[in-house]
């Protein structure tokens, strides 16, 4: 592609697209994440709450709540029914991009930092993996889209999450 006299490639538009967050990724986890065991998410439920939309990541009858903004949850929701919108949403286009380069969210691990949940998503283009740091609603939003394992460490949802009830209104 040609553009104001200078050429892109394919990988060289990889390249920028793995390096958008550059300033944001995240070299290696922290010791003391990797030493945690990992807790794959068995599901994920978007439910309105009188707070405002809430995420569920489920495991059995416990769950991570992650409040996010409703176009957030709309985002998420809609990956989860696979529901198209008539415009797609920043995850939507994230997606398409990635696809777009073979590239694909490989997996996301939340955790909590000083009450506010974070997460390291992992994307690999052109066989090059880089871990990006990411707020968490985004991260699942896109490890969604990508059919990708959401994780959490055994002790923050032991220590965060709650006893769910199946039954919920769902948004």
């Amino acid at each position: 592609m040609k553009r104001t006299g200078v050429t892109f490639s394919k990988a060289a538009l990889a390249g920028i697209v793995l390096g958008l967050a550059a300033g944001h990724a995240v070299a290696q986890q922290s010791q003391s994440s990797l030493s945690q065991k990992q807790v794959r998410i068995q599901n994920v439920e978007v439910r309105a709450t009188a707070a405002g939309p809430v995420v569920l990541l489920r495991v059995y009858s416990r769950a991570l709540p992650i409040f996010v903004d409703a176009v957030v949850a709309e985002s998420i929701h809609g990956a989860l029914t696979k529901k198209k919108l008539a415009r797609p949403l920043t995850h939507d286009l994230m997606h398409n991009v990635l696809t777009a380069f073979d590239g694909k969210v490989s997996q996301v691990v939340v955790t909590l930092k000083d009450k506010t949940f974070y997460a390291a998503l992992t994307v690999i283009v052109g066989g090059t993996e880089k871990i990006f740091d990411s707020r968490s609603s985004d991260a699942i939003a896109l490890a969604i889209h990508f059919k990708a394992p959401i994780l959490v460490s055994q002790e923050l949802l032991d220590a965060s999450g709650v006893e769910i009830e199946p039954e919920g209104t769902p948004l």
